[in-house]
């Protein structure tokens, strides 16, 4: 007698990071996995499959992996496939995007926007759809300074870079949905390792800054490169899990757009500081000018004398804030906040420690 599920999840961006710790909180008994995976990924998928189904108790049988491609017409999906898939999908999760500051504006476009197009058509072709959760990011905001909420989208402020814009521009498309389909909006902002494990797949965004401090944290913390007039907003990556894996199954959250960022998060000099006195016991003496610092590392050497690339270095310069007042009010009956970081640096440089190349 076949299994009756409870619930059948397709997922874009398996086996990243994000996507593969969404499925393993997810996984159960009774929930089906269509994972789609592009051809290059399949053995890394199979791997992280019989671990996740290994660590979850669950059948190895529920997980599917399906060859294919947002890019593609249909997903790049077989025929036969993609009608057995439409057939049982109740919950889309789409994760897949060039997520590189410096990607090109074709690959941009392609991935971040057609992709996610031809995700929005799979979405309308499902009869038993429940919930359509799109993956999106704090900074489709681009150059917008002050605070930004949650309701808002819509601006003329530019951007940094191809995926903030092309980011911005799939989030459009997405919104427009809300119309006819059941959907929520997930907007995380720099998404860092685990706050107990510290584990990360990749350094960037504040590991520019850790590595920078590891090369000489005794003499390197005197002198403070953030300010006290810009924000950067982390989150670690087991909070953007919890919230997602929550609200995904919570009536409350449909037609919500979420942003995943820390309510209150810290200056970028008071980064520094915590960070330099993790690694040293102490803080920092001097703080130059923001204009100074800005213009330094800007600088055709300063990449390879502070690891920071200059595609990194706005985002350490914009007065920009993210408004959580709808997160919160979602994320409280499930009792999930985002921790402060204070309480989970030490773990990041303990991880960069162990393993200071990825």
């Amino acid at each position: 007698m076949p299994l009756e599920f409870s619930k059948t999840v397709f997922m874009t961006g398996f086996p990243g990071f994000i996507a593969g710790r969404l499925v393993e909180r997810l996984a159960a008994g009774d929930v089906q996995f269509f994972l789609l995976v592009q051809p290059p990924f399949v053995e890394q998928a199979k791997a992280a499959v019989s671990q996740i189904a290994e660590r979850s108790s669950s059948p190895l049988e529920n997980f599917a992996l399906v060859q294919g491609d947002i890019t593609l017409p249909n997903l790049g999906i077989d025929r036969d496939d993609l009608s057995v898939i439409r057939d049982e999908t109740t919950d889309v999760f789409h994760l897949a995007a060039a997520y590189d500051l410096e990607v090109t504006r074709d690959v941009a476009e392609k991935v971040n926007l057609e992709g996610t197009k031809n995700v929005n058509h799979f979405a309308r072709s499902l009869e038993g759809l429940r919930r359509y959760n799109y993956i999106s990011t704090c900074y489709v905001a681009g150059k917008r300074p002050g605070r930004v909420y949650e309701n808002e989208l819509e601006h003329d402020a530019g951007f940094r870079n191809h995926y903030e814009e092309t980011k911005y521009l799939a989030e459009t498309e997405v919104e427009q949905l809300k119309e006819e389909l059941p959907v929520t909006i997930y907007r995380p902002s720099v998404v860092v390792g685990d706050s107990e494990t510290g584990e990360t797949p990749k350094f960037d965004g504040i590991y520019f800054l850790i590595h920078y401090l590891r090369k000489a944290p005794g003499l390197l913390r005197f002198i403070n490169v953030g300010n006290n007039e810009v924000r950067l907003n982390l989150v670690p990556v087991d909070y953007v899990i919890s919230a997602i894996s929550a609200l995904s199954a919570d009536e409350d959250a449909v037609g919500k757009t979420i942003a995943l960022a820390d309510p209150a998060p810290l200056t970028t000099a008071e980064l520094f500081d915590e960070i330099a006195r993790s690694m040293s016991g102490g803080g920092s003496f001097v703080r130059p000018p923001a204009t100074l610092v800005e213009r330094s590392l800007m600088l055709p050497m300063s990449p390879g004398l502070t690891g920071l690339p200059h595609s990194a270095v706005p985002y350490f310069f914009l007065s920009q804030t993210y408004d959580t007042t709808v997160a919160s009010q979602l994320l409280a009956p499930h009792k999930i906040s985002c921790p402060d970081f204070r309480s989970y640096v030490s773990n990041l440089i303990d991880f960069v420690k162990k393993h200071p190349s990825l």
